[in-house]
């Protein structure tokens, strides 16, 4: 499997009325024996993992507490004690983490100077956890390959925000859990939980905060 390099643009010369051949400048980025770095191996984390090892992937994962061995056996997956060493070893850095003081701006100017220039950057978590300004710089100079991001700050970006303007960045409007069937199975545990807590039950999904 390969990646585009800038993604709209193969759709828009399919499309072009102009279009009478199809360019062989259109090359991509092979996915298949690529290393995939994700920094935060949660419950999103590890299916990310499981989902790249169907793409034949070295994943490497980097974490606050190491998962058991046979989690990462499961996967294929091997643990980077340090964030370095994560980022100068992958070619798609996935960031899965949770917004918190320590995770914001968790990735900046040095963080993507570690990383290798054909690497692309993927951010799922907050768009605060990336110094955008960092991200515009590196994607400008070259430093990495790419970034695909669901999540940005604020959300939408100004209309004149430079990441807007970039041919080797895909923005999606923080739609990475939008479908109709995980909408349908947010609203039945809802219920599920008022439910319970009206009849004075245990709340099977309940969230504590520490």
């Amino acid at each position: 499997m390969q990646l585009v390099g800038e993604v709209g643009a193969p759709h828009r010369i399919a499309v072009d009325p102009k279009t009478v051949h199809i360019p062989q400048s259109l090359m991509g980025v092979e996915v298949t024996g690529s290393t995939l770095g994700i920094v935060g191996m949660g419950e999103i984390g590890y299916k990310i993992a499981q989902r790249s090892k169907g793409f034949e992937m070295k994943i490497l994962y980097h974490n606050r507490t190491r998962r058991s061995v046979d989690d990462e056996q499961a996967v294929g997956a091997g643990y980077c004690r340090s964030l370095d060493d994560l980022l100068r070893r992958s070619d798609f850095v996935v960031i899965v983490v949770k917004l918190t003081s320590d995770t914001t701006g968790l990735i900046g100017h040095r963080e993507l100077s570690l990383m290798k220039p054909t690497a692309t950057l993927v951010n799922i978590s907050r768009g605060q956890v990336v110094d955008q300004d960092a991200l515009v710089e590196a994607l400008q100079s070259g430093r990495i390959r790419a970034a695909a991001l669901d999540v940005t700050h604020p959300e939408p970006l100004p209309r004149d925000h430079p990441l807007l303007g970039l041919p080797n960045v895909l923005i999606t409007p923080h739609i990475g859990i939008s479908t109709y069937d995980t909408a349908r199975a947010i609203v039945e545990k809802m219920v599920e939980n008022s439910l319970a807590a009206v009849k004075g039950l245990p709340v099977p999904n309940e969230l504590k905060l520490i």
